[in-house]
C-alpha cells in the first residue's frame, strides 16, 4: 500500500500545483481561490502571481515528497484563511441558502482538509509553530466529507443540471446521476464518522478517478479553455479530490 500512498500524494501535489500555474495563464483570481469575477482581480497581478508562485511551489513539494509534513500544513492555513477571509463572508451575504451556490467555496475547504490529511499521515520532524497547526489536522476528513456530502446533495436537488454531464455514451444518464449522488453522500459520511473508511477511500478514490479519465478530461479536451480554464479547474480538483480519499487509507 506504501505506493498508493505515493500515488495519493502525487495526484493531490499535482492538483494544487496546477491550480498555481493557471493564476500565471489567466488574469486574476480563480473563483475557487477567490470568489470574484477573475477580470475584477486581474489588477492584483502582483498578488494574483504570489499565490500562484505559493500554490504551485507547496503543491511541487507535496508531490515529490519534499518537507511534506510542514508543507502541507503551511498550504492548509493559507487556504483555509482564503475561505474564512474571502469565501465564508461572500457566501453569507450573497445567497446563503442556495446550496449551489457553496460549490467553490466547498472545494476551496476541501483542498484544505486534503492538506491536512497529508500533513497527519507523513509524519516529519517540525518546529513548535507547525507543531500547534499539527493539532488541527483531525479536521481533514471533515472537511472533504463535508464537500462529499453537500455535492451528493446537490445530484439530487439539480438533477437536470448534473445530468448533463453524463457523458453521451452512457446510457442512463439519470440513473447514475442518482448514484453518484448516493455514492457521495455515503463518502462522505463514512470519512466523517470513521466508518469502514478504508475500503470507502479506495472505493471513492477509484470513483473519482474515473470521472476524471470519463468525464472531466474530455470536457476540458473539446471545450474552448483559451478564456475560461473552468474545465481544466474542474480536472485539477478532481485529480486532487481523487488523491485525497485515497490519502484517507491511511488515516
Amino acid at each position: 500500500m506504501n505506493t498508493l500512498k505515493q500515488i495519493a500524494r502525487i495526484f493531490y501535489g499535482t492538483g494544487i500545483a496546477g491550480l498555481g500555474i493557471l493564476h500565471f495563464l489567466y488574469q486574476g483570481f480563480r473563483p475557487v481561490i477567490l470568489p470574484v469575477p477573475p477580470e475584477s482581480t486581474a489588477h492584483l497581478s502582483v498578488l494574483v502571481y504570489a499565490t500562484g508562485a505559493f500554490l504551485f511551489i507547496t503543491g511541487l513539494l507535496i508531490a515529490t515528497g519534499k518537507y511534506v509534513k510542514p508543507v502541507a500544513l503551511l498550504l492548509a492555513l493559507v487556504l483555509f484563511l482564503f475561505f474564512i477571509c474571502g469565501h465564508l463572508p461572500n457566501r453569507l451575504i450573497n445567497m446563503p441558502s442556495v446550496l449551489g451556490a457553496w460549490t467553490d467555496a466547498l472545494k476551496l475547504l476541501a483542498l484544505c482538509g486534503g492538506a491536512l490529511i497529508a500533513a497527519r499521515i507523513f509524519p516529519q520532524q517540525t518546529n513548535s509553530f507547525f507543531r500547534i497547526l499539527d493539532r488541527t489536522t483531525f479536521l481533514g476528513r471533515f472537511f472533504f466529507g463535508i464537500m462529499l456530502i453537500v455535492f451528493g446533495i446537490d445530484h439530487f436537488i439539480y438533477t437536470d443540471f448534473v445530468k448533463t454531464l453524463v457523458p453521451n455514451w452512457i446510457p442512463g444518464a439519470l440513473f447514475w446521476t442518482y448514484i453518484a449522488g448516493i455514492a457521495l453522500i455515503g463518502s462522505g459520511l463514512s470519512f466523517i464518522l470513521k466508518f469502514k473508511m478504508k475500503a470507502i477511500s479506495l472505493l471513492s478514490g477509484a470513483m473519482l478517478f474515473v470521472w476524471l479519465i470519463v468525464l472531466h478530461i474530455p470536457r476540458a479536451i473539446t471545450m474552448d479553455t483559451s478564456k475560461d480554464p473552468n474545465e481544466i479547474i474542474s480536472v485539477l480538483e478532481c485529480l486532487a479530490f481523487s488523491g485525497i480519499a485515497f490519502l484517507l487509507y491511511f488515516e
